[in-house]
């Protein structure tokens, strides 16, 4: 089936003391790739995040975005360096004794020097808040899923749209494909009957027909580009990823229709031709997309 790469998920768990909150974009992407951004006390759990993506998510780039509030997250402690308080005592002391200061040391002399105290900030690891990530995390997934498996439906149409656009091109090129060489052998006798006064060699006119026919002939060309068709369509029915098949086909299919513009020696089929490959390049545009 067609699942597109784009899409937004957003999952929110509480708990009485805790909210976990998670968001979720994906773009297209070559392979599948994660960037996870939340606590870093909680990125122990990222392979276990990883994990529970891959059951929803094949491929694409994600951005994941974790936000925690609630109590206890975070312990505060104040840290005091007492060597340095010392030393700086000492130096006030000393400073004051040489040039006779009588003014007493302050508190608020230390209390003010930042490098003497500073807050210690401690993230708390709680077994509980990983499980509603987790919960949080799945239930963004599924959002994600979900929007990507209705934009791929609707991929599904334009790709069948553009399909049978191609095939309708396909049968009129079949369809006149045997006129372009009828035609030469009609504008071969006409030109040798001018210059042999209306008479014409029987036999060159057929070995100049048979030559432009085998060197225009397109018919391996069009059975491989029907061929190309069914398979393209079989493959949007496959339940693996298929992004990458359909771009593999679409270059296969783009080289039988340019095969076919070189030996075209005819204008509708070099019309047709330029209208094949503008197709082509409205389905690879959109196969970009798709997972």
């Amino acid at each position: 089936m067609v699942v597109s790469m784009t899409g937004f998920g957003r999952g929110k768990i509480e708990s009485r003391q805790h909210t976990v909150t998670v968001e979720m974009k994906s773009v297209n992407h070559r392979f599948s790739e994660y960037f996870i951004r939340m606590p870093k006390q909680f990125m122990k759990i990222e392979d276990k995040l990883k994990k529970k993506l891959n059951e929803y998510i094949k491929r694409g780039k994600v951005d994941v975005f974790v936000t925690i509030s609630g109590e206890g997250l975070i312990h505060r402690n104040l840290h005091i360096d007492w060597n340095l308080v010392e030393d700086y005592y000492q130096l006030i002391t000393q400073v004051k004794s040489r040039y006779s200061i009588e003014e007493e040391v302050s508190l608020q002399e230390f209390l003010a020097r930042p490098e003497l105290i500073t807050v210690e900030e401690k993230e708390d690891e709680n077994k509980e808040i990983e499980v509603l990530v987790l919960q949080a995390v799945e239930e963004a997934a599924q959002q994600l899923k979900q929007m990507r498996d209705s934009e791929g439906t609707e991929l599904l149409k334009d790709f069948q749209f553009h399909l049978g656009q191609f095939k309708d091109r396909l049968i009129k090129l079949t369809s006149h494909a045997p006129l372009v060489v009828e035609q030469y052998r009609e504008r071969l006798v006409k030109r040798m009957k001018e210059l042999a006064d209306d008479t014409a060699d029987e036999s060159r006119i057929l070995t100049e027909v048979a030559i432009f026919a085998d060197k225009s002939d397109i018919t391996e060309e069009l059975t491989r580009l029907n061929s190309h068709l069914v398979q393209f369509h079989h493959t949007l029915q496959s339940a693996e990823p298929i992004g990458r098949k359909l771009d593999f086909m679409i270059q296969e299919m783009n080289r039988e229709v340019n095969t076919i513009g070189s030996k075209a020696n005819d204008s509708s089929i070099s019309t047709l031709v330029v209208e094949l490959k503008t197709i082509l390049e409205k389905l690879r545009e959109q196969i970009q997309n798709v997972e």
